[in-house]
């Protein structure tokens, strides 16, 4: 797993409006389009967590996250999980075993800069969409869609 920046320098728009703020019902529609349209081109699961605060090392937080969401319990280990502390500025992107082992060290490193170009103008919903919809494309190489995929894991965004 790999640190992703925190983002301290980044600029404050939108940076005193709570997540469940900043999330409107429209921001929330288009991620969830972003979701379903990536885990159409993949047997991958996708999963999005968004909180105001992260209070210990990113990467930890986000494990822990992995875990309590059992993103771990897919057949062939291949889930994601996009984690954004919104207020904190740090966001990490978290593959399972089954995709660590098929990819490369920078695989992410890619797809963070690309997110870490939209959170910098304080477009967090359109930089996790970008990073959403690269992931899809990538993991698409690796855990094709088969027409027997069953979504092993639910699509639900979470905000805390």
């Amino acid at each position: 797993m790999k640190r992703m920046p925190e983002l301290q320098p980044l600029l404050k728009l939108n940076s005193d409006l709570s997540a469940k703020e900043y999330f409107t019902d429209a921001r929330l529609a288009a991620l969830d389009k972003a979701i379903k349209a990536a885990e159409k081109s993949t047997s991958g699961e996708v999963r999005l967590y968004v909180e105001d605060n992260c209070k210990e090392d990113v990467l930890d937080r986000a494990a822990f996250l992995f875990s309590e969401l059992k993103m771990h319990k897919t057949e062939l280990r291949n889930g994601v999980l996009f984690y954004l502390a919104k207020k904190d500025r740090k966001f990490a992107i978290l593959g399972d075993g089954g995709i660590n082992a098929k990819v490369g060290n920078d695989f992410w490193d890619h797809i963070k800069v690309e997110m870490l170009n939209f959170f910098k103008e304080g477009q967090f919903s359109e930089g996790l969409e970008k990073g959403i919809s690269m992931a899809g494309e990538a993991l698409s190489t690796h855990f094709p869609y088969q027409r027997s995929d069953v979504n092993e894991l639910s699509d639900d965004i979470i905000i805390k």
